[in-house]
């Protein structure tokens, strides 16, 4: 990632203000995505995301740190002539190991550890392995996330233990979202429990994930109960092949979906933070997908 710091009087206004900063960083991609659906036509296309994020902090004389975050992203799939536009923005202050954010918040579900084990192929190729299935808030990279309803969540960590709490009016039809986990960390693995109160009852009721190393393998093992949707559970692996090349994978299983779901990929580091990844899955849905490319990050 990239830093700029800006110190002058025109855009540090306040006199109190010890110090500014504004940090640019993101990532590129593009590749190929192959598609066999379970009805339909097989696709092979290009896939290609761009996105830069902006995180700009500023210090008071106390020492709270005060900052927000937006990101300006684009991929190959958005609508056509609809422009690249800065989505919405997470507000945060920041002090210790406590933080409260207001805004486009990252949802206590979405960051609870476990839910996201890996980061397969180019793409995601769909994110089975995502145990909680997107049942929850959620920072929003295209859009306004929870910033139009007035998302708001806190963040305390001490040691090995943390909990986050988030609350919003951001649910499907403005429903109401209450969810909260805490995580612990011993012995090299970590413990997560999280649970939700929502209007909508396909909505994510309770999560659990567990996540350490045996040997030269990092596991987790996840579960949710995502309300009408039923339960889902994954067990995800990632493991060296050699000194640049990991290999992931994952199988899945969700009481909405008619079959199990598995998938395998590699990730090869070129340097200088580019990457050639690609892999495949077998979707719950039983469709099929594949995809192949390269990431540079900066």
């Amino acid at each position: 990632m990239k830093k700029v710091l800006f110190a002058t009087t025109a855009l540090v206004a306040t006199a109190g203000v010890a110090a500014a900063d504004v940090t640019f960083g993101g990532y590129g991609r593009f590749g190929v995505l192959f598609t066999d659906p379970v009805v339909g036509k097989s696709t092979t296309d290009v896939t290609s995301r761009f996105r830069l994020q902006i995180d700009a902090t500023a210090e008071s004389d106390a020492g709270v740190t005060m900052g927000a975050r937006v990101r300006i992203q684009q991929n190959e799939s958005d609508a056509v002539n609809t422009g690249t536009g800065i989505n919405g923005v997470r507000f945060f202050a920041r002090s210790g190991g406590l933080e409260v954010g207001v805004g486009n918040i990252y949802g206590a579900l979405e960051f609870m550890p476990g839910m996201y084990p890996i980061d397969l192929g180019l793409t995601g190729l769909g994110y089975d392995y995502t145990a909680f299935n997107f049942g929850a808030d959620a920072y929003s990279s295209g859009g306004a996330g929870s910033a139009g309803k007035n998302g708001v969540e806190v963040m305390y960590s001490m040691g090995d233990f943390s909990v986050h709490v988030s609350a919003s009016e951001s649910g499907p039809a403005g429903s109401t979202r209450t969810a909260a986990h805490a995580a612990y960390t011993f012995s090299g693995w970590t413990v997560a429990l999280g649970a939700q109160d929502s209007d909508n009852a396909a909505d994510t009721e309770f999560a659990a994930s567990v996540g350490g190393s045996i040997g030269p393998v990092d596991l987790t093992l996840a579960f949710a109960d995502n309300g009408t949707k039923g339960d889902h559970i994954v067990l995800a692996g990632r493991f060296d092949v050699g000194a640049a090349t990991n290999v992931e994978v994952y199988v899945a299983d969700a009481d909405n979906q008619p079959d199990t779901g598995f998938g395998i990929d590699f990730n090869h580091d070129l340097g200088g933070g580019t990457s050639l990844r690609g892999g495949v899955a077998k979707r719950m849905s039983g469709a099929t997908q594949a995809d192949l490319g390269v990431r540079f990050n900066f």
